[in-house]
């Protein structure tokens, strides 16, 4: 069961709840950058790569909202063709992988994307999702990067709650488990039932946080 929202957006998570990974991603124009020294923005031939990687970042939106799968690869790789340090592009075939169940292929594009952004929330919680099962003490690692810098990241710490569960570690699970749910009140029903009546949802009037 899962509760989506903006999926194929600018960088706005799903709901999860199960094995769901968060949506597409795009930046407005000046996000896209590769500049030779950070802080410095493209001049030259550089510049005039910006907007036309952009639009294929779009129309691989598009084709992707479109069921149009193939089209979208082909958007997200031609824009890695003129700048293959988008991290954005990286991402999106990450989520075309993934969704297609390609694990090794998600990982690598997720991957890339993290050498170029290690702190890209998005790509740190689908590659964590990847690896719950397989190997659940890296996705621990990679939830708690993610609750670490944002403490009202629910879903991620939904997720981290069952991480630690499985791995018997049950005081933490607890914890990770109010967090949710104090951030997400909805996410409550989906609290192992051994932790649900530990969990306390946020007080009324409380606004409820991100759900990634």
């Amino acid at each position: 069961m899962k509760k989506r929202m903006g999926l194929w957006t600018a960088i706005v998570a799903t709901v999860v709840v199960a094995q769901v990974v968060t949506g597409w991603a795009q930046l407005p124009t000046a996000d896209f950058k590769t500049p030779p020294t950070a802080g410095t923005k493209p001049t030259g031939p550089a510049a005039k790569l910006v907007p036309k990687t952009e639009e294929l970042l779009q129309a691989g939106i598009r084709q992707g909202e479109d069921k149009d799968i193939s089209g979208a690869t082909s958007s997200f790789r031609r824009a890695l063709d003129l700048d293959p340090a988008n991290k954005l592009a990286w991402y999106n075939l990450g989520v075309i992988a993934q969704d297609d169940h390609r694990t090794a292929d998600a990982r690598a594009a997720y991957d890339n994307a993290l050498k170029i952004d290690p702190d890209f929330e998005s790509a740190l919680y689908n590659k964590a999702i990847l690896l719950e099962s397989s190997d659940p003490d890296q996705a621990i690692a990679l939830l708690k990067r993610i609750v670490d810098a944002d403490s009202r990241a629910a879903t991620a710490y939904l997720h981290l709650g069952q991480a630690l569960a499985k791995k018997g570690r049950d005081g933490e699970a607890e914890d990770a488990f109010g967090f949710a749910v104090r951030a997400d009140p909805s996410l409550q029903p989906f609290v192992p039932e051994q932790f649900r009546d530990s969990t306390t949802a946020a007080p009324t009037g409380t606004q409820a946080g991100t759900s990634r």
